[in-house]
């Protein structure tokens, strides 16, 4: 072959292999996706040692929906928002809620689930809203909502106020007594609370309705909107209500 033309070739197969590879890749990449598996029913380990849970039935038909591919990584919720920054995982859904703070530093899909806070006591308490907590001790998961919110009405620094990492830990210590309250979303305290027969639950209306989010990293407009117009999908076609009935035993009622 003339030498030009042997230029020509490899130049034009070097330009079609890097094209082409290039574009599959970005289709191709996986997804890894931090949750924490503590979190039942939104997250937790079955008996195999699986990820299951509501929000891991909703990424996963989010994922299909859009063609991507994802990787669930179990992370515990002290390190999750670092394994997102640092680009260990490239987006977290584990009852993440929205506030402005975190938008702040983070990018959130549109909410996909609409939580509020939810108390925890022993079934002899007489305790009916957060208020009526005042001097007693109080257990949340360490920098989550409820922790915000026990900060705002009794002081950061109060030492009723006792910090977990886990909302099985803040149940299983308010069980064992040594607690007089426990604090967290109403998904999961619920859930909790139905497997504990000495405790119940207590709503105050002065909780506001917040929403959970996707999180990805700030300024990944790209992949907030896949996220979103495949969160959008899943609820046209009912698919969101199947699971939110597999997981909450009631049919989704929007807020």
């Amino acid at each position: 072959m003339h030498l030009s033309r042997r230029v020509f070739a490899i130049g034009l197969g070097l330009a079609t292999a890097l094209s082409v590879p290039l574009a599959a890749q970005a289709q191709d990449r996986v997804l890894t996706v931090a949750s924490s598996a503590t979190y039942a029913p939104f997250a937790f380990e079955n008996k195999d040692k699986q990820i299951v849970g509501f929000d891991i039935d909703i990424i996963q038909a989010i994922a299909k929906k859009q063609s991507l591919q994802i990787k669930i990584v179990n992370t515990p919720w002290s390190g999750i928002f670092a394994a997102l920054n640092n680009g260990d995982v490239d987006l977290v859904i584990s009852g993440v809620t929205i506030n402005d703070k975190r938008r702040q530093s983070y990018d959130f899909t549109e909410p996909y689930f609409a939580a509020q806070q939810l108390i925890a006591v022993p079934k002899a308490s007489t305790v009916t809203s957060l208020k009526d907590l005042a001097g007693k001790k109080i257990a949340v998961v360490n920098a989550s909502t409820a922790d915000d919110v026990a900060s705002r009405e009794f002081g950061k620094t109060s030492p009723n106020i006792r910090r977990f990492e886990s909302t099985p830990l803040i149940i299983s210590e308010l069980a064992g007594g040594g607690v007089d309250a426990a604090i967290g979303d109403n998904g999961v305290i619920a859930y909790r609370v139905s497997q504990t027969p000495a405790l119940k639950t207590v709503e105050d209306p002065a909780f506001p309705v917040e929403g959970f989010g996707i999180v990805v990293k700030k300024g990944d407009k790209a992949l907030q909107s896949k996220l979103n117009a495949g969160l959008a999908a899943v609820r046209a076609d009912g698919s969101y209500n199947q699971i939110y009935k597999k997981w909450f035993g009631k049919d989704y009622q929007p807020r």
